[in-house]
């Protein structure tokens, strides 16, 4: 009996020195960890105040996090950032946190590059996923089928609703009352005002300003998605541009130039952009994004935002909702240091402040946006709209829910016969849809393999 106890009793001895041990291990690796100093790299594009912004948000985050160092690339907006990030994941040597584009995510997944990074998220005391817009958030979770679904893969950078402005000071000079705010112009209402000031101003025969001058890659869906119509079917499978809704309002578009003759003609859009002759106070309506403010607000003239015009359809305004996100790559040693860096720059509140104060963009705080920037005092007027286009009808582009966007890119590089009104609508859609649906079918094989 006393030899089974002292048996039992050795064990036990045995057992306190070896969990004494571990212990002391343990204790003194996180010791390590905490007073370690480790460095991250994260890489992005922008213009210079873009830059700024970030350089200033990256010091705080390293005052804050004392033992991480972090290692800020900035490039060139556009292919530069692109030809970098496919290199750097060519080489498997991609920067800790960098840009995502929504219409990447699912095949940056698919190929392993982006870290799943909900549990981090959730670690994380920088976020609060209940304060975020969803609109944006959804765009980086995905379950390996459907985007908005599943894991979160990038928080995003921003939300950009691409609203509609008016030049505020010629509708005083033209005598047009100015526009109710919340109640969106018709098409045929929309019309008759820039029939009103197309003209020519000083005399010499020549036209000087115009109701407007709409890019076609950025504003047609304004006029497609008003009218009841889409590039896709609810499948995302179908190609669906020969809908007669779809039909219709491209032939509207078209038809401004052509019919109304209330855009400059394809001459005299050569030698001036219609941004340009916004600028200068020739144009009755034009697009605003957030991004644009810093520079429309030191314009010579008076603007401010309505809802685009509306489909006799529908009556119900729509335009598109662009973002960005921050991701986190999959191969990185520092993952929730990394989601940190990503959240910080997502939501923190003094950085989201001097966002929108430079004219960035709108918060990604909802509570910060509703009150203290909707009641800014900073041109435009109406930030509202702004807001209603995230909350109420802004929408993802077609090609988001599509494995590449050739397909998209293709109906556009065909499109100037129609805006030249040598082709009407109808005979360019029928023409080119076969064409397209390959190319769709192509992108869906892609996300089957």
């Amino acid at each position: 009996m006393l030899k089974k106890f002292k048996k039992a009793l050795s064990l036990v001895v045995c057992l306190i020195i070896f969990l004494s041990l571990f212990t002391v291990i343990n204790i003194n690796n996180s010791s390590v960890e905490a007073s370690s100093k480790i460095k991250i790299t994260w890489m992005g594009f922008g213009q210079p105040h873009e830059k700024e912004l970030y350089t200033k948000l990256v010091k705080k985050f390293m005052e804050r996090y004392k033992n991480i160092t972090v290692d800020y690339i900035c490039t060139a907006p556009g292919q530069e950032y692109g030809m970098k990030i496919q290199a750097a994941m060519a080489s498997g040597k991609l920067p800790d946190v960098f840009y995502v584009p929504p219409e990447n995510l699912r095949a940056w997944v698919d190929a392993g590059k982006l870290l799943k990074i909900t549990k981090y998220v959730k670690a994380s005391k920088e976020i609060n996923l209940n304060n975020i817009w969803p609109q944006a958030i959804s765009r980086y979770m995905y379950d390996g089928k459907t985007i908005g679904k599943g894991d979160i893969y990038a928080l995003p950078k921003d939300v950009g609703p691409f609203a509609f402005g008016y030049n505020k000071t010629m509708f005083k000079r033209e005598g047009i009352p100015l526009p109710d705010p919340k109640k969106p112009y018709t098409w045929e209402e929309f019309v008759k005002i820039c029939k009103k000031v197309t003209k020519d101003t000083n005399g010499d025969g020549k036209l000087d300003q115009w109701g407007t001058d709409l890019d076609v890659n950025w504003t047609l869906h304004m006029f497609v998605w008003s009218n009841g119509s889409d590039w896709l079917d609810n499948t995302k499978t179908k190609v669906t541009i020969d809908d007669p809704k779809f039909i219709e309002a491209l032939q509207f578009f078209a038809d401004l130039r052509n019919k109304y003759k209330v855009t400059p003609t394809a001459v005299q859009g050569q030698s001036i952009s219609g941004y340009q002759r916004w600028l200068n106070g020739q144009l009755a309506f034009f697009p605003v994004g957030p991004w644009d403010v810093p520079v429309y607000n030191k314009l010579k003239f008076e603007y401010d935002l309505i809802p685009p015009p509306v489909s006799p359809r529908t009556k119900k305004p729509a335009t598109w909702l662009g973002s960005l996100g921050f991701g986190v790559a999959s191969t990185t040693k520092y993952p929730q240091q990394a989601v940190d860096l990503a959240a910080f720059l997502s939501t923190d509140r003094e950085g989201q402040r001097m966002a929108y104060q430079m004219g960035l963009q709108i918060p990604n705080l909802i509570d910060m946006a509703k009150n203290e920037y909707a009641k800014w005092k900073e041109k435009p007027n109406n930030k509202m709209e702004f807001i209603r286009v995230v909350e109420d009808y802004g929408r993802r582009f077609p090609f988001e829910y599509t494995y590449d966007r050739e397909w998209y890119d293709t109906f556009y590089s065909g499109l100037q016969p129609v805006l030249d009104g040598k082709m009407t609508a109808e005979q360019y859609c029928k023409q080119v849809k076969s064409k397209i649906q390959k190319l769709l079918d192509k992108a869906n094989q892609k996300a089957k393999k």
